[in-house]
């Protein structure tokens, strides 16, 4: 596995040359890929020259996510997926096989198994045109139970049941993204990360959780940097990953606000110290 930067995670609105050059700067060794910006820089260059930037930092690409609204109207549905062939060409040029959207884990409108249904109609033709390029799809599911307080009715939000809603996709290319919060916020425990194949995990988020709050009342969008408070247990969500030989991209997802207020390299810093800390507790190379 390799520590990869993911400059939006971090409420950083950068260029891709600004990205790639404070994950150069700071050791990261991939970027999540602002695939849409990539595209457009591509069609005005060339897909070589894009290749050769990521090339000349020594930075490889990490995941990205798909041009496709699959909760929105059916227009706005069909215009993402007819661009989604070339991202994915593009994306798999760049050495990116790895694809990832979350799941809502509510509906106000669908019960259960609507909106099951719903979710299979509409992530089923995604991870098709995927296949057909050679990349893979990771669901993330959302565990936070705040999260989906106040909605009218409750959806995914386990790993399991993400992993359920995967195979009734069918496609064989959909796996997971897995979020350290969300596997904590959903009363995850380490055991159930045993069963998990490595084929099944297209990407890994790593955030620590504020240590005042249970985990019925932790809150999605107020995390800590990885290994901050302990009350996430990091190294055995690493080191199962690392018995199971995963090789792709792990990346801090810390929504913090004080974390924001920190200028571009020093926040890029921060990020890389903490993954320093969990990646040499978990006994990682």
């Amino acid at each position: 596995m390799f520590r990869c930067l993911n400059t939006g995670a971090l409420s950083l609105s950068v260029h891709v040359e600004e990205a790639l050059g404070l994950a150069s700067r700071h050791g990261f060794a991939g970027l999540d890929l602002p695939i849409g910006e990539l595209f457009r820089l591509a069609e005005a260059s060339s897909v070589q020259e894009v290749k050769d930037l990521f090339h000349s930092t020594g930075v490889r690409a990490g995941s990205w996510a798909p041009p496709v609204d699959y909760y929105g109207d059916e227009a706005s549905y069909r215009a993402g997926l007819e661009l989604l062939p070339a991202y994915a060409k593009f994306a798999q040029a760049l050495g990116s096989p790895r694809c990832c959207t979350w799941v809502k884990p509510f509906s106000d409108t669908l019960e259960y198994e609507a909106n099951l249904e719903f979710h299979i109609q509409r992530l089923r033709p995604i991870a098709r045109i995927l296949a057909d390029s050679g990349c893979r799809f990771g669901l993330e599911f959302v565990g936070a139970k705040t999260f989906r307080a106040g909605h009218r009715y409750e959806f995914i939000s386990t790993l399991q049941g993400i992993l359920d809603l995967g195979e009734r996709i069918a496609t064989g290319n959909v796996g997971l993204l897995l979020d350290s919060f969300h596997w904590y916020t959903s009363h995850g425990s380490s055991e159930d990360l045993t069963y998990l194949s490595v084929d099944q995990v297209v990407s890994v988020h790593l955030n620590d959780a504020p240590v005042h709050r249970s985990v019925d009342e932790q809150i999605d969008n107020q995390r800590l940097l990885p290994g901050t408070s302990g009350k996430i247990n990091i190294t055995d969500f690493l080191q199962v990953l690392k018995r199971m030989h995963y090789e792709g991209p792990v990346v801090v997802e810390p929504f913090n606000a004080e974390l924001a207020k920190l200028p571009a390299d020093e926040r890029v810093d921060a990020v890389k110290q903490s993954l320093d800390k969990v990646w040499a507790l978990a006994g990682l190379a």
